[in-house]
């Protein structure tokens, strides 16, 4: 079983910044991409960025050059640097990890999410 647990959500001003970290815990073989979606009251969850083993990111153009997803595959954990943010921004980010089995199978776990709340 694999675990993940997200950790850095909070209230930040508009044009704020925060860094979301999430770790993923258990019986890992091997992680392929790790990311970070997002949910806002009434709409569908929605990918914020998504980086793959080989360091390659991937976002959205609404967070394009504000935030920033990292990984330490040493921590088997993810971050996400979300600068000039903006109240549309707020949301419950969820934390996502796609894993390999010694088998090659492929899986997905999420975290619980963490709030981000960007208000004045």
């Amino acid at each position: 079983q694999v675990q993940v647990a997200e950790s850095g959500g909070g209230l930040v001003q508009p044009g704020g910044s925060l860094r979301l970290s999430c770790a993923a815990s258990g019986s890992i073989f091997s992680i392929n991409a790790m990311g970070w979606y997002r949910q806002a009251p009434g709409k569908e969850r929605e990918l914020v960025a998504l980086i793959t083993n080989s360091a390659i990111a991937t976002y959205p153009d609404s967070v394009k050059g504000r935030f920033t997803i990292s990984r330490d595959n040493a921590k088997s954990t993810v971050y996400l640097q979300m600068n000039s943010l903006k109240p549309e921004d707020t949301a419950v980010y969820y934390c996502s990890v796609h894993t390999v089995s010694r088998a090659g199978f492929g899986y997905a776990y999420w975290g619980q999410g963490t709030q981000v709340t960007v208000s004045s």
